[in-house]
């Protein structure tokens, strides 16, 4: 009888586990905007915009650029993704390569808010080429004007940085080299956790972006690393223009390349983490 009831137990917890989890999971399916597994092909598993990637020979001529890769450097790794295959930038890449934003990551000029959500293989220190490199930058113009980016630094060991940068004209001006304005728009973390042979997980989240009080957050593997808050730069976009722009200066793998529509909390974030096939499981 104890035995009947201790497997009755048992039973139950797991069923109820495997619940929770598969709601858990069918809540944040229904928030994802673009999802890119790079498994076996370029083009946007999910997509509410255009889904396919583009290549130009830099961002200057991006009105000219191609759908595709047409950059040799720059290839689909077979089965060296987090699960399946991966985007791997042998050499260090100067050309325009990004997903269009349009439709892809919900802005908006009244209240924007979303997570980003990526993964990255390469150790900073022996892999990348001298200077800074931006795996990640989503705008319209530029990396400091109406930008949200990710960068490893050109120190020796190399930092990684989270930056939201608004309107260039409302928060530098001059555009002249201000550290002060600078720091109260990134978040640096000095001892990052990447390494080589090791994938790690990166998750923006933006709130309430063209508010009053917008919020942003970074987390590296689960773990919430800091805060941008207490500006209220306006990121104005011409929408149509809007690019996800990846690997400039970049050596190294990228997967799973996610944008949600809302900021995801600490625990979202640790269940994204966490996920053992990548996003491709809140689908199945």
């Amino acid at each position: 009888m104890k035995t009947t009831k201790l497997l009755f137990t048992v039973n139950l917890f797991f069923f109820v586990v495997s619940t929770i989890s598969f709601s858990q999971n069918k809540q944040l399916k229904n928030h994802v905007l673009f999802y890119s597994s790079f498994d076996g092909k370029l083009s946007a598993d999910v997509s509410f915009g255009d889904g396919n990637i583009y290549t130009a020979e830099n961002y200057k001529k991006a009105a000219s650029a191609k759908t595709g890769l047409h950059n040799p450097n720059v290839v689909l790794a077979k089965a060296k993704g987090l699960t399946g295959d991966a985007l791997h930038f042998k050499k260090a890449n100067t050309s325009a390569i990004f997903y269009k934003a349009y439709k892809n990551v919900g802005y908006s000029s009244k209240s924007w808010s979303g997570t980003i959500s990526f993964w990255l293989r390469l150790d900073p220190n022996k892999d990348l080429a001298p200077g800074y490199c931006d795996p990640i930058c989503v705008t319209d113009v530029r990396y400091n004007d109406a930008a949200l980016w990710v960068d490893f630094t050109d120190h020796d060991p190399r930092k990684f940085r989270f930056g939201a940068l608004g309107d260039l004209e409302v928060w530098n001006p001059k555009n002249e080299n201000n550290e002060a304005e600078w720091e109260k728009r990134t978040v640096t973390v000095n001892q990052p956790p990447f390494e080589n042979g090791k994938w790690t997980h990166i998750a923006l989240t933006f709130s309430k972006v063209n508010t009053a009080k917008p919020i942003f957050k970074l987390y590296l593997d689960g773990t919430f690393k800091g805060e941008i808050k207490d500006i209220n730069d306006p990121f104005s976009w011409e929408a149509e223009n809007g690019k996800i722009m990846l690997g400039l200066g970049y050596i190294g793998l990228m997967d799973e390349l996610t944008i949600f529509d809302k900021p995801l909390d600490l625990d979202e974030v640790k269940q994204v983490f966490e996920l053992k096939t990548g996003i491709k499981t809140l689908f199945n």
